[in-house]
C-alpha cells in the first residue's frame, strides 16, 4: 500500500525518522516540504501514526504534470485503469463521497465535465453515492509544485486542527513531534513549564514510554483546568499539574532532576510578556539549564528566535542539537533542540557549522 501523508512543513527529517523507526519494511518514495509518500505492507488500521495532519491512500501518481492541465490529464489516465482496490474497497459505514481538487493544499478549480467524469468512474467501482456537501469520504486530486499530481482517497476524518484548538494551543501532531525530538525513555522526569491546555502533556503520556513524572505548570488557571481534564485514569498518577510561574518552578521540580524540558513558551501574541522578550527568554534559558540533569534535553518551539538564541548563548548552560524552521498558523517559527552538556561547557548555537543568522532564521 502506498500512502501520502501531510505534516507540519519543516519537520521532514523528524517525520522520516518516525516512519523508518515505526515501519521496518517502509520505502520512502518522496520526502517533501510538508508531505511524505511512502510504501509499506502495513494496513491503515495498524499504522497508528500521530505525527500526521492527514493520511491518504494513493491510487495513482502522474509525474511531469503540467499545472494548468493536471486535473484533466490525471482524470483521463485514471479512467483508463481497471479495478483499483483503494477505490473499490470501503468500510461498510462509508456510503458517499466527493471529489476534491487541490493545488499546494489550496482549493483548485476543476471543469464540471471532468469532475462528473471522475465521479462516475469512482461510483462505478466503489458503489458509493456522490455527495458534494457532506460525504463519508473524499477522493483528492492534488497537484504539487514539484511537478506531479496524486490521485488518492482520504483516510483520516478529523476536521482542520485549527478549527478545534484554543488560541495558542498546539496541534496534536506538532506536540507529538516535539516529544519525539526529546528522545523519550521510560521513567524520565519531564517538565513543561508553559503547558497551557496540556497538548504536550497529553501526547507524551499517551504515545511514549511512561515517565516517572510529568510536571506541567502554567499561570493560566483556565488552561490548567483544561489540561487536567485531558489527563485521567492511570495517566494522572504520573502527572503533577500546578499553577506556578516559571520563576518558582523549583518549588515543584528540584534543581538538576529533569531529564527533558518540552515546551512552547509565550510568544507575546495572545498576552503581553511580563518583561521584555529578551529578558524573559534569557531568564527562561537559565532556568532550563538549572532544571536539567547533565545530558538532559530541552525541546523548545518559539517564534522568538533571536531572543531564544541570545538567551541560551548568554546562559551558557545548553549546547545546540538541531534547529527546524517551521510555520505555525502562517507564522515563521522554529523548533530548537538543546542538550545540557555533561561538562557544563559554554557553547554557541550552531548547526552544521552555520549560525542561526546564516540559516536565515533571524
Amino acid at each position: 500500500m502506498m500512502y501520502y501523508a501531510a505534516f507540519v512543513p519543516g519537520l521532514q527529517r523528524v517525520v522520516a525518522d518516525i516512519v523508518r523507526t515505526r515501519l521496518s519494511d517502509v520505502r520512502i518514495d518522496k520526502l517533501l516540504e510538508g508531505a511524505i509518500v511512502f510504501e509499506t505492507q502495513c494496513t491503515y488500521d495498524r499504522l497508528n501514526f500521530f505525527c500526521f495532519n492527514n493520511i491518504f491512500a494513493v491510487i495513482s501518481i502522474v509525474k511531469n504534470a503540467v499545472r494548468e492541465r493536471a486535473p484533466e490529464a490525471h482524470v483521463r489516465a485514471a479512467c483508463r485503469q481497471g479495478r483499483n482496490p483503494v477505490i473499490a474497497e470501503n468500510n461498510k459505514k462509508i456510503r458517499s463521497f466527493r471529489v476534491v481538487c487541490s493545488e499546494e493544499n489550496r482549493p483548485a478549480p476543476m471543469e464540471e465535465s471532468t469532475r462528473v467524469e471522475l465521479e462516475r468512474f469512482i461510483a462505478r467501482q466503489s458503489r458509493l453515492a456522490v455527495d458534494r456537501s457532506s460525504p463519508d469520504t473524499e477522493f483528492w486530486l492534488l497537484y504539487r509544485r514539484e511537478g506531479f499530481s496524486v490521485f488518492m482517497k482520504r483516510l483520516t476524518k478529523h476536521p482542520s486542527f485549527e478549527k478545534m484548538l484554543r488560541p495558542g494551543e498546539l496541534p496534536p501532531p506538532l506536540a507529538y513531534m516535539l516529544c519525539w525530538l526529546s528522545g523519550p525513555k521510560p521513567a524520565e522526569v519531564v517538565v513543561d513549564p508553559f503547558c497551557g491546555c496540556g497538548s504536550i502533556l497529553e501526547e507524551r503520556q499517551k504515545h511514549f514510554p511512561p515517565p516517572a513524572l510529568f510536571c506541567a505548570s502554567d499561570i493560566d488557571e483556565k488552561a490548567l483546568a483544561a489540561a487536567r481534564r485531558r489527563i485521567t485514569g492511570s495517566l494522572s498518577s504520573r502527572c503533577r499539574i500546578r499553577r506556578v510561574d516559571i520563576r518558582d518552578i523549583f518549588s515543584v521540580v528540584p534543581e538538576g532532576t529533569a531529564d527533558a524540558v518540552i515546551t512552547d513558551p509565550p510568544w507575546g501574541e495572545y498576552a503581553e510578556l511580563p518583561v521584555s522578550a529578551g529578558r524573559f527568554y534569557g531568564d527562561m534559558a537559565r532556568i532550563f539549564g538549572r532544571l536539567l540533569k547533565p545530558g538532559g534535553t530541552a525541546v523548545v518551539l518559539t517564534a522568538r528566535i533571536d531572543e531564544l538564541r541570545t538567551g541560551v548563548e548568554e546562559a551558557g548552560t545548553l549546547e545546540p542539537g538541531e534547529i527546524f524552521p517551521i510555520l505555525v498558523s502562517g507564522r515563521k517559527a522554529a523548533v530548537f533542540r538543546f542538550v545540557k552538556p555533561r561538562d557544563h561547557g559554554k557553547t554557541g548555537i550552531m548547526k552544521g557549522g552555520r549560525s542561526i543568522a546564516e540559516q536565515g532564521l533571524c
